[in-house]
């Protein structure tokens, strides 16, 4: 189902009768980057951040992070959880020609700013037509902007409001190199190239995150069962790209008869996919260290699950 270059992959299935994890080419243990999944996270945490009163849908930008009167300043929350801001994809990093030129010729990773570093480039960004365009640089602000609210770092907010309510053990936020844990896998490009790991303090929110394969199964779990911290995430509230609506960050599309939450995430050496099939209350996660897209694998093994028998097949050659 996912082909020969996914050699180090990890695959859950979630349904009503349990819970199955299977991995090749390394253990169920290791953490892999779940990429741009951890807007989703970040999605969820600001509906904790609502539901604590920390802050509102109307809360803007400039009331939490240092950016003086620029334009971004005044962009709200509400907007950035629908991908409705404005911004840019992504920022103008310093030498942006040169970090792309590391990164495809060596591996690097682009992603390295500190927070500081990440606000000064933020105030510099110019905004556009507040219409349906995916975000990187807003799901970063949003997510510090919510730390920065409850007072402590994205990190810390990630660990004390998700994973440890929910006693995932390896899901965390690589804020550094030295961040990285032993059970890191490294990533490998499409071509299967080395590729250096993407932790960073600035891009955490929109794509830091990291786990094992049974921590992102528990959590697919809990947003099924609602017991997830923010779960309210995941209803949708605004049209979106392609027919697609979207919640805060996740979204939602038909899909051979069947209504699936999902989203994916892709970094310089990992892909990733988690699929909710809320009605039949199943789940899949597809977690790979090489970077070749794993969507359409995981959408087509959610749809088999409804017809599957106890727990689903999961076949990962």
């Amino acid at each position: 189902m996912l082909g020969r270059r996914h050699d180090v992959v990890a695959v859950a299935t979630v349904t009503p009768y349990g819970t199955r994890t299977a991995a090749l080419g390394t253990t169920l243990d290791s953490d892999f980057e779940i990429g741009s999944i951890s807007k989703g996270v970040t999605g969820m945490l600001y509906h904790v951040a609502l539901e604590r009163g920390e802050v509102t849908p109307s809360t803007t930008l400039g009331e939490f992070l240092s950016l003086g009167r620029s334009p971004v300043a005044g962009v709200t929350l509400a907007a950035l959880a629908v991908h409705r801001s404005g911004l840019p994809r992504v920022q103008k990093a310093a030498q942006p020609w040169r970090r792309s030129w590391e990164m495809l010729r060596h591996g690097t990773n682009p992603f390295r700013e500190t927070l500081p570093e990440l606000l000064e480039q933020a105030r510099a960004v110019p905004l556009g037509n507040p219409k349906p365009r995916y975000s990187n640089l807003g799901f970063e602000l949003l997510g510090h902007a919510l730390a920065a609210a409850a007072g402590i770092t994205y990190a810390q907010l990630v660990g004390g409001r998700v994973a440890e309510p929910l006693g995932l053990g390896t899901f965390y936020v690589a804020t550094s190199p030295a961040a990285l844990r032993p059970t890191a896998l490294p990533g490998r490009s499409r071509r299967g190239g080395p590729r250096e790991a993407f932790p960073g303090e600035g891009v955490g929110p929109a794509g830091g995150i990291r786990s094992s394969v049974g921590d992102m199964a528990a959590l697919a779990s809990a947003l099924l069962g609602g017991s997830a911290p923010g779960v309210a995430a995941l209803q949708p509230v605004e049209a979106f790209a392609r027919g697609m609506r979207i919640g805060a960050a996740w979204l939602e599309v038909g899909f051979r008869g069947r209504t699936v939450t999902w989203h994916n995430g892709g970094t310089g050496g990992f892909r990733s996919w988690m699929g909710l099939d809320r009605e039949a209350g199943t789940a899949v996660v597809v977690l790979s260290a090489r970077s070749v897209s794993v969507d359409g694998a995981g959408m087509r093994l959610l749809a088999g699950l409804q017809d599957a028998s106890r727990g689903g097949l999961v076949t990962l050659a």
